[in-house]
């Protein structure tokens, strides 16, 4: 049977997540539906990572396998027709080996966490971006990620609910900068803990906001206790750029 991997890019605003959930519109039921539709088959694809709840990705990776041996650009045409009334389109479509896996092949992912820091509040970017109205300190932000990258148990900044089966991790990027009316975070790492970014967000933003030190971002990760985490921040600015393989 032939393997295919494909890129998505969505808006995760509409959607309760990217893994599929019994009468409850995912990322990954309407790419699976308009599977259907396009060959007849009942499929289920596997993803890099399933984002939450509200959650974008401009760079989500998706493989599964087809029956028939159809033309990349014929799976890449029709899922995109069949997905004209949802937020998710289809980027690319290669033929891949059948060993290769979307989740278990990656080495490595990307995310982007976008606020908007202004006082007025976004209208085109409504559900795009946390909007944070007082100023932000992007390079205190920078400073006090530094102390996040490496390996640590991130149990800190880890959600109640994570699956993994342990909470150690190794952050290779951490990078806060300005760009504009924005403050950009960028995250790199082989896998994220459940939560992970949003919650290095928040508590980032709280030194942003001259709330936190940077002693205190590293006093909060060596305890290695969720009580002990800013605040959260919202899905709506988080982004799934890449995935390396």
């Amino acid at each position: 049977m032939p393997r295919y991997r494909l890129t998505l890019e969505y808006d995760g605003s509409a959607y309760n997540g990217f893994q599929a959930q019994k009468d409850q519109p995912t990322v990954q039921g309407a790419v699976e539906t308009a599977l259907t539709a396009f060959c007849g088959e009942t499929i289920r694809l596997a993803a890099a990572g399933r984002t939450d709840t509200g959650v974008h990705a401009t760079g989500q990776v998706i493989s599964f396998d087809l029956t028939r041996d159809w033309p990349e650009a014929t799976v890449m045409n029709a899922l995109n027709a069949h997905l004209v009334q949802e937020a998710v389109a289809v980027l690319d479509c290669v033929r891949v080996d059948d060993d290769w896996h979307a989740r278990f092949s990656a080495t490595g992912r990307a995310y982007l966490y976008r606020i908007l820091n202004r006082p007025g509040r976004p209208a085109l970017d409504q559900g795009r971006v946390w909007h944070v109205k007082r100023p932000l300190d992007a390079e205190a932000m920078h400073a006090a990620a530094q102390t996040l990258v490496g390996l640590h148990d991130f149990t800190t900044f880890r959600d109640v609910n994570c699956q993994s089966a342990s909470p150690e991790k190794t952050l290779d990027v951490a990078r806060v900068s300005r760009v504009g009316e924005e403050v950009h975070l960028v995250f790199e790492a082989r896998s994220f803990l459940h939560r992970q970014v949003r919650s290095m967000t928040g508590t980032l933003a709280e030194v942003g906001l001259g709330r936190w030190s940077v002693a205190d971002v590293a006093a909060a990760l060596a305890a290695r206790d969720r009580t002990a985490c800013g605040p959260v921040a919202p899905s709506d600015g988080l982004y799934l750029t890449g995935v390396k393989y």
